[in-house]
């Protein structure tokens, strides 16, 4: 039932998002009672949890309010300058549903999930910064190997720049320092290895069934409406990262993810690290797109030469406790080394993180 899915992504955003949570709760109400939310979710009501359709009938209205069309439903969005007034938050909303209701199912329905949360650039900088001095230490290399970063379900290309943003860790900053892009990593711990290093990536490349070109407006219009209005941190972050895309463009291919996998792990390349990484995806590919994923990994792991050494590192939630809640870890494998190690865990945007290295089974 369409109202249940509007619930359910209601408590998942109920502790971090109080607008988001009660637009939902509201939403899912007038959709049982056939209201004109049933109106913008027309041919939506079969669609799967994994869609999230709650959250792309949030990120719809956000639009609107980003683009200026809804000034009455605005006043309560930190985004566009409000302020929430929770209890009346669903009155000022109607009109806007009711106005624009035809736009607003072709949003819903054209709209896939994606947030490409650029913080979790912090625990991908720390665990590219483990995994090239770890696979340095394999061979007795001096230096660090270069890295070339193939990320899978990349979306808007804003985690390909790891080296060019400028990570606090308490009193101290890493990797570029003059970036645009300043990420608070608010870690407890740090990687056991030398952070002042510089990392080098010397390619870089990413896919997504549905790639979204940040050097456009309505590229950038489009992520930023999947950020939850009140949570305005994340807001400010975006808009850093979406600076630095514009001084550093990556273009990203659309492709499926085994299929542009297979074609770029064809041959390893001497002398370079390659790493696979994906952060909070792997919810949304297909059972069969995962086994075929994984194949198409462990034929590449299998060439791989210890001069030519490939990595997987992945931040995406684990069942991880008695009573079948999740948590967000960290996990990296090095070939053909068979290094193994979950380096941590931390919030599902990437950020606060806790570093505790222990050996991955």
């Amino acid at each position: 039932m369409l109202a249940e899915l509007f619930l359910d992504a209601a408590r998942v955003c109920q502790d971090y998002s109080p607008l988001t949570h009660t637009l939902l709760v509201s939403a899912a109400d007038d959709l049982v009672r056939g209201g004109v939310t049933a109106q913008v979710m027309a041919g939506a009501e079969c669609d799967r949890k994994s869609t999230v359709p709650g959250l792309r009938f949030a990120s719809a209205l956000h639009r609107l309010v980003l683009e200026g069309r809804a000034p009455g439903l605005a006043k309560h969005y930190p985004t566009a300058g409000g302020q929430p007034h929770l209890h009346t938050l669903w009155d000022d909303a109607l009109p806007v549903l009711r106005e624009h209701t035809d736009d607003l199912r072709a949003l819903v329905s054209s709209t896939v999930m994606q947030t490409n949360e650029p913080g979790r650039n912090a625990p991908l900088f720390g665990g590219l910064q483990t995994a090239t001095h770890l696979a340095a230490g394999v061979v007795g290399r001096r230096t660090t190997f270069p890295v070339r970063l193939l990320e899978v379900g990349a979306s808007g290309g804003l985690n390909l720049r790891p080296h060019r943003v400028a990570y606090r860790a308490g009193d101290e900053v890493f990797g570029d320092a003059g970036s645009p892009f300043a990420l608070d990593t608010q870690w407890t711990g740090r990687p056991p290895v030398d952070l002042s290093h510089n990392l080098r990536l010397v390619r870089r490349a990413g896919c997504d069934l549905n790639p979204v070109d940040v050097s456009t407006e309505d590229g950038r219009l489009h992520l930023s409406s999947f950020v939850w209005a009140d949570q305005t941190w994340r807001w400010e972050r975006l808009r850093a990262a979406l600076d630095l895309a514009q001084l550093d463009p990556v273009p990203v291919q659309q492709a499926t993810g085994p299929e542009w996998l297979a074609d770029q792990l064809a041959r390893p390349e001497r002398d370079v690290l390659t790493v696979v990484w994906h952060s909070v995806v792997w919810q949304y590919v297909s059972p069969a797109d995962r086994a075929m994923g994984r194949a198409i990994l462990a034929d590449a792991a299998a060439r791989a030469k210890p001069m030519a050494p490939l990595a997987l590192l992945v931040f995406e939630p684990r069942r991880a406790h008695e009573d079948g809640g999740y948590e967000f870890q960290l996990l990296l494998k090095l070939w053909p080394s068979g290094i193994s190690l979950r380096l941590g865990s931390g919030a599902g945007h990437g950020v606060p993180f806790t570093w505790d290295t222990q050996p991955w089974n």
